[in-house]
């Protein structure tokens, strides 16, 4: 979520809930994550790019290159450098170089590749974090924005259950329900029915209306 550069000691939370649970490599899921976010910017047409997106005030275009972005941000992590060095929205995206600006920054599993990154501290834009839940961190957000692009544009994505299950398993002690604003600038928690697909409670937990 664009939100992820405000939440400061809110979601270093994710340390504590992948220290706790210890669970398989998040990578695989990261990676997986990153894949179907680059194919789903792939297939927005051109006349979708001035639409609204669930993401409150972004249009298609901004939330297609926020997620440029964010792809550009993660290889910096992963390399030991400053997220705040690469813009939060890739302005320098041409309409027609998407896919050519995905593919030249979607270096991520090469970069991620060095086991040792999971327990290596990483500097994120809100504070630093080790790189396991660095990586939860960001499978939630490339998920969460896919899903409003896919929304925003009609598609529908092929959820993978693992990768969905990284970040239902930390969202609720990452993100608390209250307060919401502030360190937590969220909209309310969306109810949703208890059997609703993952990919639902997933969104509707980050104030989305499935």
């Amino acid at each position: 979520m664009t939100e992820t550069e405000n939440l400061g000691e809110t979601l270093t939370a994710v340390t504590a809930v992948t220290a706790a649970n210890p669970a398989p490599d998040p990578r695989p899921g990261f990676v997986q994550a990153v894949g179907l976010a680059g194919r789903t910017v792939a297939a927005v047409r051109a006349d979708q790019l001035d639409g609204p997106t669930p993401c409150t005030g972004y249009t298609v275009r901004q939330l297609s290159n926020h997620l440029i972005a964010i792809l550009r941000r993660v290889a910096v992590i992963g390399r030991g450098g400053d997220a705040l060095s690469v813009p939060a929205i890739a302005d320098d995206v041409a309409d027609g170089d998407r896919v050519r600006e995905w593919a030249a920054a979607c270096d991520v599993e090469a970069v991620w590749s060095d086991p040792t990154i999971l327990g290596r501290p990483l500097r994120l834009p809100f504070g630093t974090l080790p790189g396991a839940a660095a990586a939860v961190v960001y499978t939630t957000e490339f998920t969460v924005h896919t899903w409003d692009l896919a929304t925003a544009t009609g598609q529908r994505p092929s959820w993978d259950p693992a990768v969905l299950a990284v970040s239902l398993a930390a969202m609720r002690r990452a993100v608390p329900a209250e307060p919401r604003g502030g360190q937590v600038p969220f909209a309310a928690v969306v109810d949703v029915e208890a059997d609703a697909p993952d990919i639902d409670r997933l969104v509707a937990w980050y104030g989305r209306k499935p």
